[in-house]
């Protein structure tokens, strides 16, 4: 049996816990901003690299973004994956989901023979969900999202999907497109030895649009049939007020500050007496 060709889906995206917007454009801040690997998209690779170690596999990491992007194809290098193809072209700039999906479609396509694309749930800067999705739909293939457990059995994968309140599980036979969620699996941190073969220019292979042969109708912002009007930072309300002193003291402010906000009513509320006396054993 030949081994397994997957190919997992990577997206470079700014670390969300430094990001800030621009107040008088409305526009991310990207500057100093450092850039990560979309987290479920480690968990894709770390299911790519189970099959390469359980079962045997060729694994290609596929990015679409700017030159920088290499970085975080050199990291899914060190981490394991055998080799990585990165899109970058200005042409791609301002792509929505859409024609980004599109544009990986025919990077899969050029890639040639493959078994299983393996895709991050979603992406945090953006939430949509809906590359993985799509990129299923322009090639075709069968899709499972949201998976959270995969088994395989030499031909079919059984895996277990997370919804909001219960559990599904579904077959596929290969080839076919699965996301997966953070709670799959827990990725691994690079190993010296692979983030020594990772400086090897010669794993990474670059291409452009002219290299995919993507049509001008699918490039880019202007092909994008999605905009982007605003983004801006909710206005906040609500403040918290922290309460000192002893446990006691804080108990009868906290009660005392519920009574006047009428949580806590002596005629309505039936359990006031019994809050009031669990706070004065205090």
């Amino acid at each position: 049996m030949h081994p397994l060709k997957i190919i997992v889906t990577v997206k470079q995206v700014p670390d969300t816990n430094q990001v800030k917007i621009d107040p008088v454009t409305n526009s991310l801040v990207r500057e100093g901003v450092p850039s990560i690997i979309n987290p479920e998209d480690r968990n894709a690779i770390e299911v790519a690299l189970w099959f390469k170690e359980h079962v045997g596999a060729e694994t290609t990491a596929l990015c679409m973004g700017p030159p920088q992007a290499v970085s975080a194809l050199e990291e899914a290098l060190a981490m394991g994956i055998d080799k990585a193809v990165l899109l970058s072209d200005r042409a791609f700039a301002g792509s929505d989901t859409l024609v980004t999906a599109f544009t990986l479609s025919r990077a899969v396509m050029k890639i040639g023979t493959y078994d299983l694309i393996l895709c991050g749930r979603q992406a945090i800067d953006g939430d949509t969900a809906q590359v993985g999705p799509q990129l299923a739909g322009f090639l075709g293939l069968p899709q499972i999202t949201y998976a959270e457990e995969i088994q395989y059995d030499g031909m079919t994968l059984t895996i277990r999907r997370g919804l909001e309140d219960s559990n599904e599980w579904i077959r596929v036979k290969l080839p076919a497109l699965v996301t997966v969620s953070a709670g799959i699996n827990r990725p691994r941190h690079p190993s010296l030895y692979n983030i020594v073969a990772a400086c090897d220019p010669e794993r990474i292979t670059r291409l452009t649009a002219t290299d995919l042969k993507v049509p001008a109708a699918m490039l880019g912002l202007t092909a994008s049939p999605t905009k982007v009007k605003k983004i801006f930072e909710p206005e906040r309300h609500a403040r918290a007020e922290m309460l000192e002193g002893e446990p006691s003291h804080m108990a009868r402010q906290l009660i005392e500050k519920l009574r006047a906000l009428h949580a806590l009513d002596r005629e309505h509320n039936p359990h006031e007496r019994e809050v009031s006396s669990a706070f004065n054993r205090l």
